[in-house]
């Protein structure tokens, strides 16, 4: 058993970061600044976007991408139930309705093939989440929204390094909302951008996500003189931080090398796992680039001896943490009161909510880190199997 106990998503912090924030903090420009300013320059060039908007969540971009695409109370958002909670909190937040459809296996991205059937005349948008890194089917998706008018927002809080049938995630929808949270691919402790090429959207944005204010704190108070604001929306404090981009700021220069390192390890894991009770994640769709966020596993229950918790609480007290993406959200109390939810509605949801367990899957693993790893899923599976 390892010794000490691995954090699951424990994210990897550099002395550059360390100190950039150090600066800031001497700077005086604690808040939104040029550092914000820049770290939106730079992710807008990673992307190909015409606009990058820094925020202070992934949450609170979907949050204002659906509310500058003009949803109102009453209209319909088509999106997956495999995804973390915010990406329906968010619908909802909006006045919306979130409409579920089933995940495909083994993807576990939405199905595109079963969107269209979720149409009706409330439906306003389409919210495809790229699971794990992996970009949905965006050809098909892309041809549904132009049918029938809708919008695409999409979830890449996994996504960052992804493409597309040679395009960037971040450059297809009218709107892209990436997460920079302390497991992600790139880590400001808390953070988020929306990527847009609709100037429209984007002076909105920086509008709505602080209070509604013609002008920004930065602006107002930098030394090109006090400018008076005005109030243009009930706007929301939305901000993103210098301190959190001076994250971002390095974190994006060795983006691709950390990708790499995510690379080697998967297939570490791919070929460790071969022969036990379990699914690795599939190889990547071709043309397309997977990100590499979460290494997911699917248990062969049928072949096991216990459920899911027990494996998991297994490799726990191996010292091995691990995460659970996810319990669908059509299984959870809130959406199954609010809306009636049926565990059966969404069958492929549900099969992969009582089987996936995600693996520790960081740039920051040492190949100790990994064999401790390895070694406890093969003892643990082992011990296990029928």
């Amino acid at each position: 058993m390892r010794k000490d106990f691995l954090i699951f998503g424990s994210p990897n912090i550099e002395q550059e970061e360390i100190d950039e924030v150090v600066d800031s903090l001497k700077s005086g420009w604690i808040s939104t600044g040029p550092k914000v300013a820049k770290f939106e320059a730079l992710f807008k060039d990673y992307i190909g976007s015409k606009h990058a908007l820094a925020l202070n969540s992934c949450t609170a971009g979907l949050h204002l991408s659906m509310i500058v695409a003009g949803l109102k109370p009453g209209d319909e958002v088509i999106t997956t139930p495999m995804t973390f909670g915010a990406t329906g909190n968010s619908i909802i937040h909006s006045g919306a309705k979130p409409v579920f459809v089933d995940i495909s296996l083994p993807t576990l991205n939405i199905d595109p093939c079963k969107i269209e059937e979720k149409i009706t005349p409330k439906t306003k948008a389409i919210l495809p989440v790229h699971f794990a890194g992996r970009p949905c089917n965006m050809k098909t998706i892309k041809e549904v929204a132009q049918k029938h008018h809708l919008a695409i927002i999409e979830d890449a809080a996994h996504a960052i390094e992804a493409t597309y049938h040679g395009q960037k995630i971040g450059t297809i929808g009218d709107l892209t909302v990436f997460s920079f949270y302390v497991t992600k691919n790139l880590v400001t402790g808390e953070g988020g951008m929306i990527t847009t090429d609709n100037d429209t959207y984007a002076e909105k944005i920086q509008t709505y996500a602080l209070h509604g204010m013609s002008r920004g704190a930065w602006k107002r108070y930098s030394d090109e003189g006090f400018k008076h604001y005005g109030i243009v929306y009930p706007g929301f404090k939305y901000n993103m931080m210098d301190i959190q981009a001076s994250l971002g700021i390095h974190q994006l220069k060795r983006i691709e090398n950390y990708y790499k390192l995510r690379k080697e390890i998967w297939q570490r894991y791919d070929e460790a796992f071969f022969n036990l009770p379990l699914d690795t994640p599939p190889p990547p769709e071709e043309n397309t680039r997977h990100a590499y966020h979460l290494y997911t596993i699917l248990l062969r229950l049928e072949e096991l001896n216990t459920d899911r918790d027990t494996i998991q609480q297994a490799l726990f007290e191996e010292n091995i943490g691990t995460g659970i993406h996810f319990i669908s959200l059509h299984l959870h109390p809130y959406y199954q009161k609010t809306f009636g939810f049926k565990k059966d509605d969404f069958p492929n949801a549900a099969y992969v909510s009582e089987r996936t367990i995600s693996l520790p899957f960081s740039s920051k693993l040492s190949d100790e880190d990994v064999d401790d790893v390895i070694k406890a899923v093969t003892k643990v599976f082992k011990k296990y199997k029928k």
